[in-house]
């Protein structure tokens, strides 16, 4: 199986590259949906009544030839920031997340808020360890064939969905591994769900699409030793880390 998805996806990153050059340039808007129900433990259940179920923002994803830059589209008169007992509320590991992929480069920099800190990650860009599925979605207009992995660091299972109408290794915050555009990812089954709601295949600011460069500098590597350090601590206090 692992060989089969390996050839696979050899295929398709050669197919997503002659396709690349139909669209070198364009604007994707991205819907977000949390479910902050998911994880309120037995104990917090009272919560429920004081935090509304799901939290949604609005992303955007701008691209051209040489690079793409992901990042939220703050609305400081949203309805879950301005109203409610959860009013101001921030999860972990949600806030100030920016991406930008040097396609020249072959890099990923992401800068990610964790816990009162921000840390700028680096690392290459590549395929990830996807397995192919066999459906087809239609989404924003395009159809999507759908991928999945296991995240054994924050224990996560992941859905893809990716059309090689638009150009490889783009898509929302670090899902970006893939032979073509993600346009949605769902997190073990909507938890947390990003999915495309628009495409504009126009040539964006070149301006807007910038490196970020606030935050102490590591690798994804050591990131996810940070990550997997406030799991232990957080458990052994009996709260859930959700990142």
């Amino acid at each position: 199986m692992k060989s089969i998805n390996v050839l696979l996806s050899a295929c398709l990153m050669l197919l997503g590259v002659s396709l690349d050059a139909q669209t070198q340039a364009g604007i994707i808007e991205y819907e977000f949906t949390m479910d902050l129900h998911r994880n309120i433990p037995p104990e917090r259940e009272a919560w429920r009544a004081m935090i509304p179920q799901f939290r949604e923002t609005k992303h955007q994803l701008l691209f051209n030839a040489n690079a793409s830059f992901y990042t939220e589209i703050v609305d400081e008169e949203s309805e879950f920031e301005r109203s409610g007992p959860g009013r101001g509320m921030r999860m972990m590991g949600m806030a100030g997340a920016e991406t930008f992929v040097d396609r020249d480069a072959r890099e990923i920099i992401v800068q990610q808020d964790l816990i009162g800190t921000t840390y700028l990650i680096s690392e290459p860009l590549s395929l990830g360890p996807w397995r192919m599925g066999d459906e087809i979605l239609e989404i924003a207009g395009y159809d999507c064939m759908m991928a999945w992995k296991i995240d054994t660091v924050l224990n996560q299972e992941i859905t893809a969905w990716f059309t090689m109408g638009l150009p490889s290794f783009l898509g929302p915050e670090r899902y970006v591994d893939l032979p073509g555009t993600v346009l949605a990812v769902d997190i073990n089954n909507g938890e947390r769900v990003w999915v495309a709601r628009n495409v504009i295949l126009e040539e964006p600011d070149a301006s807007l699409i910038k490196q970020p460069t606030r935050g102490q500098k590591l690798t994804r590597d050591e990131f996810n030793e940070i990550v997997r350090e406030q799991m232990e601590r957080m458990n052994r206090q009996g709260r859930q880390f959700r990142f």
